[in-house]
């Protein structure tokens, strides 16, 4: 179960889009996503419309992309984007420093993982700035 919603958090495997894709497109319910200007930049987007739209982003807090398989989490499975307290972790990270406990909550995991995740983080950090000296 996830940490926070009563769902189980769901992930789509890059196969498993890519059957749903050919389905879709053999019923003719496929629609072509249309082109649109994406953001590219912070300053692109720090003014933009909130809830973010664009889904897509790396900083968006709705869904995590595996960059080794690109497989798809979501992070929030029993809500909407537009039910997100907040979207961006760049946002996030603008207001400055929060508790573990609303880390937790914005990016639907426990208190303990998000510790672990940082002990994880500052360690790799550690080695890195050893192997510059």
């Amino acid at each position: 179960m996830s940490a926070v919603d009563d769902k189980p958090l769901r992930t789509l495997s890059r196969k498993q889009m890519l059957r749903d894709r050919r389905a879709a497109i053999a019923k003719g319910d496929w629609v072509e996503p249309e082109p649109y200007a994406r953001p590219m930049t912070r300053d692109d987007c720090k003014f933009g419309p909130r809830p973010c739209l664009y889904v897509a982003c790396r900083f968006h807090l709705f869904l995590d992309v595996n960059p080794r398989t690109g497989s798809i989490k979501f992070n929030f499975p029993g809500k909407e984007v537009h039910e997100l307290e907040e979207t961006c972790a760049l946002d996030v990270a603008d207001r400055g420093g929060i508790t573990l406990e609303e880390v937790g909550r914005l990016l639907n995991l426990t208190r303990e993982r998000v510790r672990q995740l940082e002990a994880e983080a500052l360690s790799e950090i550690g080695d890195y700035m050893d192997d510059d000296d």
